[in-house]
């Protein structure tokens, strides 16, 4: 009895497939998923390369995202902190058109001026004429009008003509219209001038025609103007305050626009503080 009892227990277990052991089946799917994933990781590092600039500006760039490193400068539209030098570029592209237009018109008067100063010089005249950069060109003042007209005469002197000549090389190449402009002291005239206006209307047409009939200048492009004792650039009654309001101007007119002459006095003020 007791021996069938044991057969039918052994017979039992065997049928159930039990083990003394633990389960360890799992193991096998787990090194299969470990070597799957080692595999993909070293396939995506053979892929890629690294960006040491472009991690740094991440790095940054998420940094200053979260209040961590303080920057004036970010680029908005990409995210990232601008270097120095390209904060220089950004600031140039964001500059003010008309401002950008004024310094070059100053520059290309500044051009001018340094041919016109050099084309006296060569003739030994550097001294007989000044120069004002304003809004409304180039001024080139022939300075002391005795200089270059008998007193209370429209007649150019031998050095009027030499002045004239030498400008006329240079202005004979300019685009811009020119303006010459006759003024005079605010003494009375003789008989042969009723008043100042004619006196100082005849000089400028005098200078014109010699740069016009000598000096090749275009008629179309240059105009005569007499202001008379209208316009004094010194206000006393010293014989140099004199001197100084017997002038003759001939202005190289800007031809920018109005908001760009606007800026040329405060460039010019700056260059020169």
């Amino acid at each position: 009895m007791s021996v069938r009892r044991g057969g039918r227990r052994r017979a039992a277990d065997h049928s159930s497939g039990g083990h003394d052991g633990p389960d360890e089946r799992w193991m096998a799917s787990y090194l299969d998923m470990i070597t799957v994933l080692m595999c993909l990781f070293i396939v995506l590092y053979a892929m890629s390369s690294v960006d040491q600039q472009k991690f740094d500006q991440l790095r940054d760039s998420l940094a200053t995202g979260f209040g961590q490193e303080p920057s004036e400068q970010v680029d908005l539209s990409t995210g990232l902190v601008l270097p120095p030098e390209l904060e220089a570029e950004d600031d140039g592209a964001a500059a003010d058109p008309a401002l950008l237009a004024a310094q070059k018109e100053v520059e290309s008067l500044q051009e001018l001026r340094e041919r016109m100063q050099s084309a006296l010089d060569a003739r030994g005249l550097g001294d007989t004429a000044e120069f004002v950069i304003d809004d409304r060109g180039l001024t080139v003042g022939l300075i002391g009008a005795e200089t270059f007209f008998e007193t209370n005469s429209v007649e150019l002197s031998e050095k009027a003509v030499a002045v004239l000549d030498a400008l006329g090389t240079v202005l004979v190449e300019v685009p811009n219209e020119i303006s010459v402009e006759g003024h005079a002291d605010r003494r009375p005239t003789s008989a042969i001038y009723e008043t100042n206006w004619e006196l100082s209307s005849g000089r400028a047409t005098q200078v014109l025609r010699h740069l016009v009939e000598v000096g090749r200048v275009r008629g179309d492009h240059i105009q005569a103007v007499g202001y008379g004792d209208a316009r004094p650039v010194a206000g006393g009654d010293s014989p140099e305050d004199l001197a100084r309001n017997r002038r003759v101007d001939i202005v190289v007119l800007s031809d920018a626009e109005e908001e760009v002459r606007a800026l040329i006095p405060d460039i010019v003020a700056g260059q020169s503080s």
